[in-house]
């Protein structure tokens, strides 16, 4: 059976736009749908976390339009890249699902469940803020830092602990994610990106009253962070727990964005125990 290291990438056309993706695991437990952070692909995860989520599901991996192996426009709004998330999972006929996403990944999770509660069954987000929710104090730095081209201490300071045994993680982290060397994803195209950070800057803005919309998000839901999150400050986690009528929260200590990438053996003991509830 395939894992996350020689599981195909597949193609899958809507409209205009092909889709990227890679499923593998034990189609039997269900599925669930996986939303990678700011200019990441399919060879972004954790090999840890995709192989021992597979062991009791299907995991699905997907490129939103114009990132990585995807073709398509990328929407300039979260909510547009959640309507493109539609237009994937019907085109691979899932109907109820479990989804995960982590950054801009977990705001498209949130516009999706939103619009979408009756499909999803549980819900994961990482490393995420709602809409409207608190800017970074270290914006400039975040900006100057997060690229497509982001080299190991940008990528150390962004998503990991700043501590040595934080970094030491976000290290294993970066070597565990070089593990695929063939049939990789290729980078993410400058335009795209530009929409992307178009679509992260749109979604700092409220609708309507602030945190009123994640009422809509009814399915239970897990929120995980680390201590300090510099790119979407730890906080918003605490908004999302607030405002999600039936959510839980887990902070992880010593960690940054991608807390569950620096404690990927820990997340994933809560995620099946999440999933399996």
């Amino acid at each position: 059976m395939h894992g996350h290291r020689t599981a195909p990438t597949q193609f899958v056309e809507s409209g205009e736009t092909k889709f990227a993706y890679r499923r593998f695991g034990n189609a039997a437990g269900g599925q669930i749908v996986l939303l990678q952070h700011f200019t990441g692909g399919l060879d972004h995860w954790d090999p840890i976390l995709t192989n021992g989520l597979a062991q009791d599901r299907e995991v699905i991996l997907v490129d939103v339009p114009g990132i990585g192996g995807s073709v398509g426009t990328t929407p300039q709004t979260i909510e547009g890249m959640a309507a493109a998330i539609v237009e994937f999972v019907d085109a691979i006929g899932l109907d109820t699902f479990d989804l995960l996403g982590f950054s801009i990944g977990g705001m498209v999770a949130q516009a999706f469940a939103k619009a979408n509660a009756p499909r999803l069954r549980r819900l994961i987000l990482c490393g995420t803020s709602p809409r409207g929710g608190e800017p970074s104090r270290y914006m400039e730095e975040v900006r100057r830092r997060a690229t497509g081209n982001a080299g190991e201490d940008d990528m150390l300071w962004l998503f990991f602990g700043h501590s040595e045994t934080g970094k030491a993680g976000g290290r294993a982290f970066m070597a565990r994610r070089a593990e695929r060397t063939e049939d990789r994803d290729p980078p993410s195209k400058p335009e795209s990106i530009m929409s992307q950070a178009l679509a992260g800057r749109d979604w700092l803005e409220p609708h309507g009253e602030r945190f009123a919309d994640l009422a809509a998000i009814t399915m239970p839901t897990l929120i995980v962070n680390g201590t300090d999150d510099v790119m979407l400050p730890t906080i918003n986690s605490f908004h999302l727990q607030q405002h999600i009528p039936d959510a839980q929260l887990i902070i992880y200590p010593d960690a940054g964005h991608a807390a569950q990438f620096q404690h990927p053996e820990l997340f994933l003991k809560h995620a099946r125990m999440f999933l399996e509830g």
